[in-house]
């Protein structure tokens, strides 16, 4: 993990940040501030101390809809190390169908890449700009390019061919008048061709003059932008993807052997030869950067970096633990879902996983559980993985309180989200204080009585209201309309009576 701003962030500057878009759960928040700060002050040990210190896995309990996906989605944003989030529910035991536990370290090995990759590609952006010009300058005036010539011209040093003078005494000089009439003719051809070539020689030059003038008024209209939407003919690589290929079966997954095998197609298809297609200016831009950018980048630097920091800074948050948890004894289904726990326990513990890029150690990766636990209890899970989420923090249902907040304070709050939204049509919205009140406790009352959905709830309880709004929005174009808590109360007031509320709001 490089020392950046998002690394240096302290424990209460990322709860900040985390309550611009969550509302309540602090003690959460807390913890997975304090995990991630960790992990920033661990990389500034000495080497003999940081391979000691092992990270403090988390386990967050809570019912659905509180926070818990959206404090890793957010997390995921903050910080620089390689994240990735993953559904246990996804994963099976070996034997069974479904995608092996070891895949999830592939998938944070991908990330990894991807991320060092980028960043190296940003570094060297603006010196492929000048190279993705001279590309787009062929396309547009082909054979304009700049070409060495080295042309070797002859001179004759010879005034009198040898041959041509004899002397037979001590002053009687002979002329040979047949050799003399040959040397005549061979300089007179001689001269022809000197002539012919350095006329075409001019030619050549004044051609070359006459492109380089002509690249040169393309690349001023090039720079200029006018020939964004000008199309041209160019040969489009097809992606070979991200990570470097190595053996078939290097990860020991099916998913390996299955892009090995398309990568084996593609060969005998021919598929890296590239396809020749007709794009714009700009969409030529983007594809020439791309493939120039990849030609620059270091491929294994990236894959070196990408390892290094997966190893010492990576974090996964497994969601929907409590899925794969067991409730009594074990039978059928349930003995699958005890063995995906015994496959992510020595991964958790610190193992070494094959992937493409290497062998990974996962000994310092940092691990984010979380479940509701509404029927199976974290007690449910083998004692064995227990032990290994040693920080346990549960999160608080919502209240009518927090429902009012979550509709207001946070940046992608629902009331900015759909009040945007009308304004593409000409609608302006505008939220009373007591219709903010009303929709917060009919969100309270309904999850008390029906399934308890947290935040969810507000999602169904919006569209209710604005149904009809959404519905005729073109038809109340310039209009300012106001919603109060007699109108959220006419548009629930079926709901709000019923007793089967799950039959309307689910």
């Amino acid at each position: 993990m490089e020392i950046t701003k998002e690394t240096e962030l302290t424990p209460k500057q990322i709860v900040e940040k985390l309550d611009q878009y969550i509302i309540g759960q602090k003690k959460a928040k807390k913890a997975v501030a304090v995990a991630l700060r960790n992990r920033f002050r661990r990389l500034k040990l000495p080497a003999e101390i940081r391979d000691e210190v092992a990270p403090k896995n988390i386990l967050m309990i809570g019912p659905t809809g509180v926070g818990k996906t959206e404090i890793a989605r957010r997390l995921a944003k903050l910080c620089g190390a390689p994240f990735l989030k993953v559904e246990a529910t996804k994963y099976t035991e070996v034997g069974y169908v479904g995608r092996d536990v070891e895949s999830m370290i592939r998938d944070l090995m991908a990330v990894g890449y991807n991320d060092v990759k980028a960043e190296m590609e940003e570094a060297l952006r603006e010196k492929s700009v000048s190279i993705v010009e001279e590309k787009l300058l062929d396309l547009l005036v082909p054979g304009s390019g700049e070409k060495d010539k080295n042309i070797k011209k002859e001179e004759k040093t010879e005034a009198v061919p040898q041959g041509l003078i004899t002397q037979s005494g001590e002053n009687a000089i002979t002329f040979d008048l047949n050799k003399l009439a040959s040397s005549l003719q061979d300089t007179l051809d001689a001269a022809n061709t000197a002539a012919a070539a350095q006329q075409k020689s001019d030619e050549e030059k004044a051609e070359e003059e006459r492109a380089k003038s002509t690249r040169e008024k393309f690349r001023t209209m090039l720079r200029e932008g006018k020939l964004e939407d000008r199309e041209v003919d160019m040969v489009v690589h097809r992606p070979m993807g991200g990570m470097p290929s190595m053996e078939i079966i290097a990860g020991g997954s099916i998913d390996d052997l299955q892009n090995s095998m398309q990568g084996i197609i593609n060969m005998m298809n021919g598929s890296g030869r590239g396809k020749k297609r007709s794009v714009t200016i700009r969409e030529a831009r983007k594809i020439l950067t791309e493939e120039t950018l990849d030609n620059m980048v270091d491929h294994d630097k990236v894959a070196d970096e990408a390892k290094r920091r997966v190893e010492q800074s990576g974090i996964i948050f497994i969601d929907e633990i409590d899925k794969i948890a067991v409730h009594g004894e074990s039978h059928g289904q349930d003995v699958s879902r005890e063995g995906v726990q015994r496959d992510i326990l020595p991964i958790v513990e610190g193992s070494n996983v094959n992937t493409k890029l290497g062998v990974v150690d996962t000994t310092h990766i940092l691990f984010i559980a979380a479940g509701a636990f509404s029927v199976a209890a974290p007690s449910d899970l083998i004692p064995e993985l227990q032990g290994r989420f040693p920080l346990r923090v549960e999160l608080e249902s919502l209240h009518k309180e927090d429902f009012k907040k979550i509709l207001m304070e946070p940046k992608n709050s629902l009331i900015k989200q759909y009040t945007a939204l009308l304004e593409t049509e000409g609608v302006k919205l505008e939220f009373t204080e007591d219709a903010l009140d009303k929709m917060s406790f009919i969100a309270e009352d309904v999850n008390s009585k029906a399934e308890n959905i947290g935040a969810r709830r507000l999602h169904t309880i919006m569209e209710k209201v604005l149904d009809e709004i959404s519905f005729d929005a073109d038809e109340h174009s310039g209009e300012t309309i106001t919603i109060d808590a007699k109108y959220v109360e006419e548009k629930l007031n079926d709901i709000a009576s019923s007793e089967d509320l799950s039959r309307y709001i689910l």
